[in-house]
């Protein structure tokens, strides 16, 4: 049909206007989201719902609305083979990413798993074949060759015989094997009908864990919290929250001392949670952290992404509480779901994953009258970076891991040739 003939990779709105129109519509309900940053809020609230900037975001609903997008496109359109949804998952990857998705890097950490489990199934299957355990034990130059796909990747490739035998099942025109033929080993290009009910088994296994993230975390409470301790905190956080509220529920008694989280104050709101739940909570100005840390036993940050070399991406300020802990030789332990982590190596520094808000929040436009402030550049940055130095411990839903481990991690959730997919 016509869909066959295209390229979900390249143009996945044309690729599914010509599968099915109302997805194009889905998608675009999802994309206005993105852009409005309204993904994080419940789908029950009203859109004239304000949220302050500063204030803590759900990333895990973030994530759940992606799964349930994924389960519905990949579920309700016709591709044929393994190469074909993988071309409208790096397509649909794509497109999320540049209406805005990389402010929100689980968008894009979901569909790489949902990749990298698309992979395993194809590859698992050809494995436990007697014909793969043939080859396995004649090692060939195919063998090594597709073992190693970067090495192949030729335009040359493209006008081989080879290639043409992959398209005989298509109509003409370009199609997803014109374009990814060096892509993929020769499995990925067979039509595997039931490959549909594989994966999406394996989106309901992803969104489980999602749903689970929470008390998986809590179950680890006591074990990092111990009586009569001095946690710090900044700003708010859910995970940090509930992790903290599910400690005290095991009758375990300690005190939390919280930075306010200026300019937006959003440690206020998770001082008062705190506080409602029996907690003994202080609120001090972020400019007094230096002056206490010495008392403290133990930092808590939250996060908004695990870099892959296991740096920290979190609330603007938690780098000036973690280099304070660090010169007190406190502790810093982040506290965060698996779907945080993300492939990307801080080469901007600072400005990674990063965006700036209007300086408005620090200072009143009606001073800049003054020629001398006129001058001055106010920067305010929504997110810090955080080098794994700093960093001693990483509590996530399926254990505790030291920052050195995070790129094990990686290997494990997301299959590295998908790693840029998107950019």
């Amino acid at each position: 049909n016509e869909a066959s003939g295209l390229d979900p990779s390249l143009d996945v709105r044309k690729w599914l206007a010509a599968n099915q129109q109302k997805h194009v519509a889905l998608l675009d309900r999802f994309e206005i989201e993105v852009r409005l940053n309204r993904l994080s809020n419940s789908s029950l609230s009203s859109p004239s719902t304000k949220q302050t900037l500063g204030s803590s975001k759900d990333r895990r609903l973030v994530t759940s609305r992606t799964v349930s997008l994924l389960r519905t496109l990949i579920g309700e359109t016709r591709w044929k083979n393994p190469a074909q949804l993988m071309g409208l998952l790096r397509g649909l990857g794509k497109e999320l990413h540049a209406v805005g998705g990389f402010r929100e890097p689980a968008i894009g950490n979901v569909v790489r798993r949902v990749m990298a489990a698309v992979r395993e199934e194809v590859m698992g299957d050809d494995e436990n074949t007697a014909e793969s355990a043939q080859r396995k034990s004649q090692l060939s130059l195919q063998s090594i060759l597709w073992a190693h796909p970067q090495h192949v990747r030729t335009s040359s490739s493209r006008g081989t015989s080879g290639s043409t035998q992959r398209l005989d099942s298509f109509s003409e025109g370009p199609s997803l094997e014109a374009s990814t033929a060096s892509d993929f080993p020769p499995q990925f290009y067979v039509n595997r009908p039931d490959l549909k009910q594989a994966v999406m088994e394996a989106i309901q296994e992803i969104m489980t864990d999602l749903e689970d993230t929470h008390k998986s975390i809590n179950e680890q409470a006591l074990s990092h919290i111990h009586a009569g301790e001095v946690i710090l905190t900044y700003g708010q956080s859910k995970t940090i929250e509930l992790f903290l509220k599910a400690a005290s529920a095991k009758k375990r008694k300690f005190q939390v001392v919280v930075c306010e989280g200026a300019p937006h104050f959003s440690g206020h709101e998770m001082a008062k949670s705190l506080a409602e739940a029996g907690i003994d909570t202080i609120v001090i100005n972020d400019s007094a952290t230096f002056a206490i840390m010495a008392r403290v036993n133990k930092v808590v940050l939250g996060s908004h992404a695990v870099l892959a070399n296991g740096g920290l991406i979190a609330f603007s300020g938690s780098n000036m509480v973690a280099l304070a802990a660090k010169n007190n030789s406190v502790p810093v332990v982040c506290v965060t779901g698996m779907f945080k982590l993300c492939p990307m190596f801080p080469h901007e520094g600072q400005d990674t994953l990063n965006d700036l808000l209007s300086p408005s929040s620090i200072i009143d436009y009606s001073e800049l009258k003054d020629d001398l402030m006129a001058k001055v550049e106010f920067i305010n940055p929504v997110h810090d970076y955080i080098a794994p130095e700093l960093i001693n411990l990483y509590v996530t839903n399926i254990g505790a891991f030291q920052p050195s481990y995070i790129y094990r991690l990686l290997a494990e959730y997301y299959h590295s040739d998908d790693w840029k997919s998107f950019e």
